[in-house]
């Protein structure tokens, strides 16, 4: 039995580092390591022409075949160039998707960006200015720009090219799902052909809830955000062919 294949990407600020943990938990899916910083090992055109072996020699070392191999690298989601790598390397891996509230992701996108230095705005302006359109960001400082808060957030924009390349092997999941219901996991399981019944400790923990609290930037501006992504949430939705959860605009 060969080894199955399995992408998490994304997006970012979704809560795939909790998804991460759940998913190696499971006695049949390993995940590389480390968690933090993610891989991003198809961001390196490099990897064209080295094939699975080289993958799993390098990535998952002395792990039996019958394990699931999984990697987390949420800035794929968003660099529809590196279908091609994987496709080559990997062939038709399982693709995994975790989504939020696109305002409370664009609220936890700014916080991050505050963290690590690279922002100095205010939410709110940093916010505004986004609306306005995208930002110049320093390639050279991180893999993808730490200020589309709001691009990030136009899911469907992004799935569509993983969609047409992997029709069959794409599964999204939204983390108000998963907070609310933790046995959604059964669900992603199953689709990896694992023990679904399997309830990973990890559950148990504490994770940031903020994708149900409202979004701290004000009624005036939420409602213009909520407006920016009604076409994409529209779109979402029949992408997937199931509503979103979280509040649209009307």
């Amino acid at each position: 039995m060969s080894h199955q294949h399995l992408l998490v990407i994304g997006a970012q600020r979704c809560g795939t580092t909790y998804l991460r943990t759940l998913l190696d938990e499971h006695p049949a899916i390993t995940m590389t390591t480390p968690a933090q910083p993610e891989p991003k090992v198809f961001l390196d055109e490099a990897v064209l022409g080295r094939g699975r072996e080289w993958y799993v020699e390098t990535w998952f070392p002395r792990v039996p075949e019958e394990m699931v191999l999984g990697e987390k690298s949420t800035s794929y989601l968003e660099l529809p160039a590196v279908i091609d790598r994987v496709r080559e390397v990997l062939g038709a891996p399982r693709v995994l998707v975790q989504l939020r509230d696109p305002v409370a992701r664009a609220v936890s996108n700014w916080r991050l960006s505050v963290h690590h230095g690279l922002e100095t705005r205010d939410l709110a302006t940093a916010l505004s200015a986004n609306l306005e359109g995208p930002e110049p960001w320093d390639a050279t400082r991180t893999s993808v720009s730490p200020y589309t808060y709001l691009e990030r957030g136009r899911y469907a924009e992004l799935l569509r090219p993983w969609h047409e390349a992997f029709p069959d092997g794409v599964r999204v999941q939204f983390l108000e799902d998963l907070l609310v219901r933790p046995r959604e996991m059964s669900h992603t399981y199953r689709w990896l052909g694992v023990q679904e019944d399997f309830v990973p400790s990890s559950l148990d923990e504490p994770i940031n809830r903020s994708a149900h609290d409202a979004p701290p930037v004000g009624s005036e501006l939420t409602a213009r955000l909520r407006d920016w992504f009604a076409e994409s949430d529209r779109e979402l939705a029949e992408l997937l062919g199931r509503p979103v959860p979280w509040p649209t605009a009307d």
